[in-house]
C-alpha cells in the first residue's frame, strides 16, 4: 500500500495494556480513491506557499459507504476513549509532517463529535434506494408517479434490444474468466474517466478468493460473451454498488446493469438498502433519494482552518437546501396520485 501512496498509520489506544480504541489511518500523498473531494484545497494551499500533502486520511480506502471511523471495545468508556483517539488524530497528524486529518464518511455521531474537539465538518449527499417491504420489481414501480413509471420500464426494455442478457454472478460462479472480462471493463471505464485505472488485476483475484459469497456481479452478456458490469458487495443489510464498466455500449445498459438489477437483487434477498456509489443526481429518476454523509476535517495551518471553516459553512448551506429540493423531484407517486 505505501507504493501507491496509502501508508498505513493506524491509531491505537491502550488503557492498562488492553487495545480500548483504533482508528484506521493512512498517510497519504495524493487524494485519489476517497470520493470526498479536496484536491481545490490542495492547489488553493499551495498556490499560497503551502505543501498539502502528505495528510491523513482516516476511512476504507477506496469506499464510500458510512460506516464507524473511531473503533471502540466494548466495555470501555466510549467518550474517554473517543476523545483520546480524537487528540491522538491531531498529535500524529503533528508528529507526521502532515497538513491535515481527514474522517470520511463518518457516522452523523463522531462528526459532531469530531467538532467538538476542532475538527471542521463538512457533508455531501449520495443517492440510496430503501426497500419500504417491496415484494417485487413491479410492486416497487407501483409506488412510483405514471411518467417515472413508464420511463423505468421502457429503459429496462430497450437496455436488453440487442439481445443482452443479465446474469448475477457470486461465490462460485465468479472464475478467473470472468474476472479477466470484468476487469477488461474497468480498464475501459477507467481509462475514460480517471486517466489511468487505479486498481490492479490481482486486487480483483484477491478479493473473489477472501470473500466471493458476498461480492455480486452484475454482469451483461451478448453474443456469447460478456460486454459489460457492475461490481457489488453483499453487506448485512445493504448492497453497496461499486465500478462499472462496458465494452460494448447501449442504450440504458448502464442504469439496467447498475441501477434496477441492483434494486432488484435487493428486493428478491431482502435487503434494506442499495447505495449506488458516491455522486449522480441522475439516480433521483430511478428511485435512489438523496442522503446526506458527513466528513470531518483537523487542518493543521490557522489561515487555511480559517479560510475552509467559512467555505465549509457556505457549503453545508448548500448541500442541505440542495437535498431538499431533489427530494421534492423524486419519482415516487403523491398521497393525491392513483395506484396504477
Amino acid at each position: 500500500m505505501p507504493r501507491t501512496g496509502w501508508g498505513p498509520r493506524h491509531l491505537i489506544a491502550k488503557i492498562d495494556g488492553t487495545i480500548a480504541g483504533i482508528v484506521p489511518c493512512y498517510l497519504k500523498s495524493h487524494s485519489r480513491g476517497e470520493y470526498v473531494f479536496d484536491r481545490g484545497w490542495a492547489e488553493a494551499y499551495e498556490r499560497a506557499g503551502g505543501s498539502y500533502y502528505p495528510k491523513l486520511q482516516v476511512s476504507v480506502p477506496f469506499t464510500p459507504a458510512t460506516g464507524p471511523r473511531l473503533l471502540i471495545r466494548n466495555g470501555f468508556d466510549r467518550d474517554n476513549v473517543a476523545s483520546a483517539l480524537a487528540r491522538g488524530l491531531i498529535a500524529l497528524c503533528d508528529m507526521s509532517n502532515a497538513s491535515s486529518a481527514h474522517v470520511t464518511f463518518a457516522r452523523e455521531a463522531e462528526w459532531r463529535f469530531l467538532a467538538s474537539h476542532g475538527f471542521l465538518q463538512r457533508t455531501d449527499q449520495q443517492f440510496h434506494w430503501h426497500n419500504q417491504g417491496f415484494a417485487t420489481f413491479d410492486h416497487f414501480l407501483a409506488t412510483l408517479n405514471s411518467r417515472h413509471r413508464k420511463s423505468i420500464k421502457r429503459e429496462r426494455r430497450d437496455a436488453l434490444a440487442a439481445g443482452v442478457t443479465i446474469h448475477w454472478l457470486t461465490g462460485r460462479d465468479i472464475t478467473e474468466e470472468v474476472w479477466d472480462a470484468f476487469f477488461d471493463f474497468y480498464l475501459e471505464t477507467g481509462s475514460r474517466k480517471w486517466g489511468r485505472p487505479y486498481l490492479t488485476r490481482e486486487f480483483f483475484s484477491l478479493i473473489g478468493a477472501s470473500m466471493s459469497r458476498d461480492v455480486l456481479l452484475v454482469m451483461a452478456r451478448r453474443n456469447q460473451r460478456w460486454i459489460a458490469g457492475a461490481i457489488n458487495f453483499i453487506g448485512s443489510d445493504t448492497l453497496f454498488g461499486r465500478n462499472w464498466g462496458a465494452i460494448e455500449h447501449h442504450p440504458f445498459l448502464h442504469f439496467e446493469v447498475c441501477y434496477y438489477q441492483a434494486i432488484d437483487f435487493a428486493i428478491q434477498h431482502r435487503l434494506g438498502y442499495v447505495e449506488a456509489g458516491a455522486q449522480g443526481e441522475h439516480k433521483i429518476a430511478r428511485g435512489y433519494l438523496p442522503q446526506t454523509t458527513y466528513s470531518a476535517h483537523y487542518i493543521a495551518d490557522p489561515g487555511l482552518r480559517r479560510a475552509l471553516a467559512d467555505y465549509l459553512k457556505r457549503e453545508r448551506a448548500h448541500v442541505a437546501e440542495a437535498g431538499r429540493e431533489l427530494a421534492e423531484l423524486g419519482p415516487f407517486r403523491k398521497a393525491s396520485e392513483e395506484a396504477p
